[in-house]
């Protein structure tokens, strides 16, 4: 298919339910059918460009974000459909209740406009879902909250730089990197 023709309409009324379908089960926390909605689930989070790639790493990263945001839910402010992928904006809410990684808790909520791109193959399977994000947004937001002038909440802030400190010297996953440019004209 050519990157300038849409696919049919009921192959993008079927990608979309299948997307919205994904967003609900990830509030409800039903990782089995979330999982289910890829035949390798894959994820790449490209603020932290880090891949979550198969069954295990992804449900890693579900527990380690539920635990930070338990509360973790959306509100989709667009849905926009390509040739080879349905592209969601929408706001991620949350409060910072757990660490995240090395980042303690704070109690502060965010509210951060998102963008995912759900990727099909020529089989319509859902290959990715790519998301695009500011992270210095919700750490602002979660922080936000913080009285600097109370020692507790000035420990914790360092403790928060701290954790950011560590996390952020991480390699990028090389497969984010090797990307080459699309065939047009």
């Amino acid at each position: 298919m050519s990157i300038y023709s849409l696919p049919p309409e009921d192959v993008l009324r079927a990608r979309e339910k299948l997307v919205l379908d994904h967003f609900e089960d990830e509030v409800r926390q039903d990782w089995d059918k979330v999982l289910s909605t890829f035949p390798h689930p894959h994820y790449e989070l490209i603020a932290s460009m880090k891949v979550h790639d198969g069954d295990g790493a992804v449900r890693d990263y579900y527990q380690e974000t539920r635990a930070a945001f338990p509360d973790q839910h959306h509100e989709i402010i667009a849905i926009r459909h390509s040739h080879d992928a349905v592209i969601v904006e929408f706001w991620l809410i949350g409060t910072h209740l757990g660490p995240l990684g090395t980042i303690p808790a704070t109690g502060g909520r965010h509210r951060t406009r998102m963008t995912a791109y759900f990727v099909f193959d020529d089989q319509e399977n859902l290959v990715v879902e790519r998301v695009y994000f500011d992270q210095l947004s919700i750490l602002k937001q979660v922080v936000a909250g913080l009285d600097r002038r109370k020692p507790r909440d000035l420990l914790k802030l360092l403790r928060v730089v701290r954790g950011m400190l560590a996390m952020a010297g991480g390699r990028p996953d090389p497969r984010l990197q090797a990307t080459e440019p699309p065939q047009v004209g």
